[in-house]
């Protein structure tokens, strides 16, 4: 090499040097294939297994490439793609606002309490406790025999001597 100008200039002036996105694509279209007793040997057994995952993978993927766009396809309708976690987890927003120190946010979480507090309400609005009750009962014969089975109450004072007040205490044997 010979600096001439400030600048290198090679003395075997042949194809322009690679780029590193040109010897990259050239590495991949022709790799070179490890030989089988190479592959073989001891230090080498590493290096096969992960040929060998490699040869796995770039199969399995060309087997089932077009079963995997045709299935996601017909499924994609069923599934929801959040682009955060924070909906997931139901984390609270990450702007908050405390005695009207953020006007705009405060409005910004009201409106959203609101929304939130109008779903709910209709949730409860669609069927009431005693609708359901009255279902439940009307299904579902056993769990009405169940309940009757159940014993009510009875404070000590209100028995009407069906049990003797006092509890038997333990008895001493007699002495032989």
């Amino acid at each position: 090499m010979i600096l001439k100008n400030d600048n290198w200039i090679k003395l075997n002036q042949g194809s322009p040097a690679p780029t590193d996105n040109s010897v990259t694509m050239a590495s991949e279209k022709h790799k070179m294939k490890l030989s089988k007793s190479i592959l073989e040997m001891k230090f080498m057994k590493r290096t096969k297994e992960k040929v060998d995952q490699q040869l796995f993978q770039t199969e399995g993927e060309e087997y089932f490439e077009n079963q995997l766009t045709t299935r996601l396809k017909k499924e994609s309708g069923q599934y929801l793609i959040e682009p955060s976690f924070v909906e997931c987890e139901k984390l609270i927003e990450g702007r908050l606002s405390f005695q009207g120190m953020n006007p705009e946010v405060e409005k910004l979480l009201a409106a959203e309490d609101n929304e939130k507090r109008a779903k709910l309400e209709k949730l409860k609005e669609e069927i009431s406790e005693n609708q359901m009750v009255n279902h439940y009962k009307a299904c579902n014969p056993t769990m009405r025999n169940r309940n009757k089975k159940r014993r009510t109450w009875v404070h000590p004072s209100e028995r009407n001597g069906k049990q003797n007040s006092k509890k038997t205490r333990f008895m001493k044997p007699p002495d032989v």
